[in-house]
């Protein structure tokens, strides 16, 4: 399918996450390079992570509790604030809960979405902002098979291929065709960097026997964006998700800054598909897309 609209044009990266937080583990860095590079970044978050655990101590308490919903959009907000995303869409479908929790049943959650309302919306979103790049969880979530995830990745692909399409969802705007689909990914070279820098200072590595049993997906990766400016962007926002992460989590926070800043400062992405000429593996998200122009 030809692209929908002439080059060069002002770059635009839109990410679908499944869940606030999920926005600060995974890519946060890449959107605040790109954000800083001059690139418009605009987040899709699927739901509103009703069921998520309240994970840190200080917060589980009963006012915390009986307004979750609330404070998850707080934190959200905070959090979007650090990593510097220009926008913020909401789809509006309720956290499913892990697979086999009764969440599951719930009829306004995320898994028992009807697909092609699903898919719409998140047409809808990028028939609005435009990006040339779309970001979406990977096709092979063995390592967490979450049921809100794995239809993030469901929708997206679907909504790559649809929103250039004058045929599909009308009435959502005017087609616009993405230019390259990606994939996150959280490498084992990654885990393997941390695990190494733990013991070498002499402390209990968080990353156990089982961490290294979880399938890997290395080989795949195609993109690779260097971070090192803006290591301390996921750190900060992650600590903006009070409810969902303990600030004493040894995964997170357990290295000392000056040694987290230099573990595998890169990003890891899977290109799934392309419309341009790009040359893998890849630098950079928006590699074939043309000249950068400032929006």
């Amino acid at each position: 399918m030809p692209p929908a609209h002439p080059l060069p044009e002002p770059l635009c990266l839109m990410t679908v996450h499944a869940h606030p937080d999920d926005e600060a583990s995974k890519g946060a860095a890449t959107v605040a390079r790109a954000k800083a590079e001059g690139v418009r970044t605009v987040l899709v978050c699927c739901t509103g992570g009703e069921q998520g655990d309240i994970l840190n101590p200080a917060m589980d308490r009963p006012e915390v509790r009986a307004r979750l919903p609330e404070v998850r959009m707080e934190e959200l907000a905070a959090s979007v604030e650090i990593i510097g995303y220009d926008e913020v869409v909401l789809l509006g479908y309720r956290d499913s809960g892990m697979a086999g929790a009764p969440a599951n049943d719930d009829p306004r959650c995320f898994a028992r979405a009807d697909h092609d309302d699903a898919v719409g919306r998140l047409v809808r979103a990028i028939r609005q902002h435009r990006p040339q790049v779309l970001v979406v969880y990977g096709d092979d979530q063995r390592g967490y098979p979450h049921p809100d995830h794995l239809r993030v990745h469901e929708i997206g692909v679907a909504a790559f291929e649809a929103a250039g399409d004058p045929q599909a969802h009308p009435g959502s705007g005017d087609p616009w065709q993405p230019l390259k689909l990606y994939y996150t990914v959280w490498s084992r070279a990654r885990m393997v960097a941390a695990h190494e820098r733990f013991l070498a200072l002499g402390l209990e590595s968080p990353f156990t026997d089982e961490w290294f049993e979880r399938p890997d997906q290395d080989e795949r990766i195609t993109t690779t964006v260097d971070i090192s400016d803006f290591v301390d962007v996921r750190p900060r926002a992650l600590l903006a998700h009070r409810t969902q992460v303990d600030p004493e989590s040894k995964m997170w926070f357990g290295l000392p800054p000056e040694e987290a800043r230099t573990v595998h400062p890169y990003d890891e992405y899977v290109l799934a598909r392309s419309l341009v000429d790009s040359r893998l593996p890849e630098d950079d998200l928006f590699a074939g897309v043309g000249d950068r122009v400032m929006g």
